[in-house]
């Protein structure tokens, strides 16, 4: 009788042993699953990776200048005794625009003059002595006499002077060597200047461009007559474009190249102002997203994309960026779907739910 209760107790036993093995594989296997039952779905707009050509945008920032554009500066010292254009107005090339005192100038070529004479008529007085000479059929012999006795009478010298004199009287008037509008007006009628001090300046601003700096990593991508758009800080011009014009042969100290953009319409623009350009450099067979597919985990860059409904985590490598589009050089392939909207905070394996526009 006991031995019998005892086998009872034992089969008692191993059957609530059983029992809580079952419920407990039973519990380990269920909350995956009855997790993600329990979770809805993120609601998620999408786009296509694909293959297409690429516009690389070069962003760069400088300003406007005159593409003709001189500064004016006395020649010689004297009084400025006359000054007929103010700031602003507008000169052809060629027009006297300024002139100093020319009194002094003046006298100068007049004694020039003289002292030429003078040495003239003493070089007829010395080229008597030598009539057989100059009679005679030895062109080598008169020439080196003739040279010989321009040398003595000082001919040769005085002619030097009187050039000289002229070039100072020329010099005493201020013609304009380019055309253009008059820009800092430095001096008045009446100042007193010197040789080398600056008066004012002439800047056509019929012709600008538009220098700036770019990136060595991007100097490759440009080249002479390429389109630009071009966008002034202070705004209010619309459809302005330019060509490169010029690519400075030379890196600065800071990894930069300056870049010459020649303005196709100057009107309203004036040197001196701020202005940003874009040129696009297009870039054949990338593999692109939307730049909002794009997100960042531990300063990695992310892609997810969409398989059976659910997301999936895609580290990829980024090559240019446009700000629209974004060039992916590894990680995921051409034709996927790539999650676009709610990226951000979105888990691996997370379920998803495509949202149409």
């Amino acid at each position: 009788m006991r031995y019998f209760s005892f086998q009872y107790f034992l089969l008692i036993a191993f059957v609530l042993l059983f029992s809580c093995k079952e419920e407990k594989g039973q519990s380990q296997d269920q909350p995956l699953e009855a997790f993600r039952a329990e979770v809805s779905a993120t609601p998620v707009r999408v786009a296509q990776a694909e293959r297409k050509s690429f516009d690389y945008l070069i962003n760069a920032t400088g300003k406007i200048e005159a593409l003709a554009q001189v500064k004016l500066s006395a020649e010689r010292s004297g009084i400025l005794e006359l000054m007929q254009v103010k700031e602003g107005d507008f000169v052809e090339k060629g027009t006297v625009l300024a002139r100093l005192d020319l009194r002094e100038n003046q006298l100068k070529l007049e004694k020039a003059k003289i002292a030429l004479k003078n040495a003239e008529v003493n070089f007829q007085s010395e080229a008597l002595s030598f009539s057989e000479v100059f009679q005679g059929n030895d062109e080598n012999r008169k020439k080196e006499i003739e040279e010989y006795l321009k040398i003595k009478s000082g001919f040769f010298a005085a002619e030097l002077d009187l050039k000289e004199a002229e070039m100072d009287l020329e010099k005493s008037t201020i013609k304009a060597p380019i055309s253009g509008r008059i820009a800092d007006l430095k001096v008045r009628t009446g100042a007193m200047v010197n040789a080398g001090d600056e008066l004012f300046e002439i800047i056509n601003t019929g012709q600008l461009e538009l220098k700036v700096k770019v990136l060595e990593s991007d100097i490759n991508l440009i080249s002479i007559g390429q389109k630009a758009e071009i966008y002034p800080v202070g705004g209010g011009f619309l459809d302005l474009t330019g060509t490169v014009r010029s690519i400075n042969p030379k890196v600065d100290e800071n990894g930069l190249v300056q870049v010459a953009i020649l303005v196709s319409a100057a009107k309203g623009l004036l040197p001196g102002m701020n202005a940003r350009a874009i040129i696009r450099a297009p870039q054949n067979n990338s593999l692109v997203v939307p730049k909002e597919a794009l997100v960042y985990r531990s300063n990695r860059p992310v892609v997810f994309t969409i398989e059976n409904n659910e997301s999936k985590w895609n580290y990829v490598e980024v090559g240019k960026d446009n700000g629209r589009e974004v060039e992916v050089l590894s990680g995921i392939e051409a034709g996927m779907t790539v999650i676009t909207s709610n990226n951000l905070q979105l888990a691996h394996q997370a379920p998803v739910q495509i949202v149409k526009e």
